[in-house]
């Protein structure tokens, strides 16, 4: 597909057939990051190729470490243990786990390292994690509280106890996380609530860890003590993607088909495959539904919940409004203009006012995806199920899911362009 913008033709027929989801954004991303700190050569296998996963890779690439692509799903890293200050700043696009875990390492670098993104990313906010990263003795600096960040190290990385509020991302924890077994001593976090944005994402983060070589203790379940263990190189293999799941599993349900991913929902280890069990309840999903730990599901819920029996509010989703866009608003503009008074925002809860009466009929919709993958695809789900749903800007599904509208075509969806 080549287009600023394609509408779904809803098809006529159940989808039924087999589509293999790409591997994991969130745990590609971490695994790079802990091959290339890691001494030796780790092959990282059922990986993504996608946009943000490629930003990290390239960031490596200046930092020092070999990165090679054998194949469509693999990476071979091989690296010295440390990373080098790169000659120019490094550019991660809207890329948050690339940003946000690389502002962290950088301060093991002997030299300055300067973390930047595009227009997106540099309204994301930052400013926890670089005052973590200072209370640890490190000279890093974020004028505006968003990228860039400015990074001075001195060899290592910072030492002592740190305090850090992660009720804007579960990132900052995980970067802190990833970076600490470089310090010359052991490093304690410490979250200053047991509220965390999605903790089944530090669970990722410390697996990743173990497999490479790293030893952390759990002191209590807000306080870890990372050991200075540095990294061992490792092969890791890296399960399907769970968010990229969702889109699947909803468009199952939607058209009453029947899609093999090749996975069982109950093998996923992230923590948006929870969602499986709201989708499966499907047209019965329930009235409210707490997104804190599967937030990047919450825009696949939202368009489902449209043709829900009942309405929905979606609570616990405040961290969407900073995501790769405010999702939020975004769903609610989307779904507001399929048809108006769909949904409203309460505060930070979105409420989807369900309407099982609008599948069959032909409702024409630009929606704006405002650069996100995921309210591009998400909002194609929508246009399973109702005639004239446009998607503006369809190829920005490249930061996770290159191949989303294939996967939706080798079940036999049509577009127009």
């Amino acid at each position: 597909m080549n287009a600023d913008r394609v509408t779904v033709v809803p098809p006529a027929h159940a989808l039924n057939g087999q589509v293999s989801p790409p591997g994991s954004k969130s745990i590609t991303n971490r695994a790079l990051l802990l091959a290339g700190l890691s001494k030796g050569k780790s092959r990282l296998t059922g990986a993504l190729k996608s946009d943000d996963t490629k930003h990290m890779a390239n960031a490596l690439r200046a930092m020092g470490v070999t990165v090679h692509e054998p194949d469509e799903t693999t990476f071979v890293v091989t690296g010295t243990g440390r990373l080098e200050a790169p000659s120019g700043p490094l550019f991660l696009g809207n890329a948050g786990t690339a940003t946000r875990f690389l502002t962290a390492a950088a301060a093991s670098v002997d030299g300055t390292v300067t973390v930047d993104g595009d227009e997106h990313m540099r309204k994301r906010p930052i400013g926890p994690l670089v005052d973590a990263l200072k209370r640890l003795g490190i000279d890093a600096e974020a004028p505006t509280g968003c990228p860039p960040v400015t990074i001075s190290g001195n060899g290592h990385f910072g030492t002592g106890r740190v305090e850090i509020d992660a009720g804007l991302s579960s990132q900052y924890v995980s970067a802190l996380l990833m970076a600490a077994p470089l310090a010359p001593e052991p490093v304690t976090i410490a979250l200053t609530g047991t509220e965390i944005g999605a903790r089944g994402y530090i669970t990722l983060t410390l697996d990743a860890m173990a497999a490479f070589g790293a030893r952390v203790e759990q002191v209590d379940q807000a306080t870890w003590k990372v050991l200075p263990t540095g990294y061992q190189a490792a092969d890791f293999h890296i399960e399907p993607d769970a968010s990229a799941a969702t889109y699947l599993w909803a468009a199952e349900k939607l058209t009453g088909g029947r899609i093999d991913i090749g996975t069982p929902a109950e093998k996923f280890t992230q923590p948006d495959a929870k969602a499986y069990d709201v989708i499966a309840a499907f047209p019965h999903m329930p009235a409210e539904i707490d997104g804190s730990q599967m937030q990047d599901a919450i825009p696949t819920l939202a368009v489902l919940a449209a043709f829900n029996e009942n309405p929905v509010r979606f609570t616990g989703i405040e961290n969407l409004r900073v995501k790769e866009c405010d999702r939020t608003r975004a769903l609610s503009l989307g779904l507001n203009n399929i048809r108006a008074g769909l949904a409203e925002e309460d505060g930070d809860d979105l409420i989807v006012h369900a309407n099982p009466a609008l599948a069959g009929q032909s409702l024409s919709a630009e929606i704006d995806t405002f650069a996100d993958h995921r309210i591009a695809m998400c909002f194609a789900l929508a246009g399973l199920k109702i005639s004239g749903i446009t998607i503006l800007d369809p190829l920005c599904v490249g930061k996770t899911y290159p191949g989303y509208w294939d996967a939706l075509a080798a079940l036999g969806v049509e577009y127009k362009t």
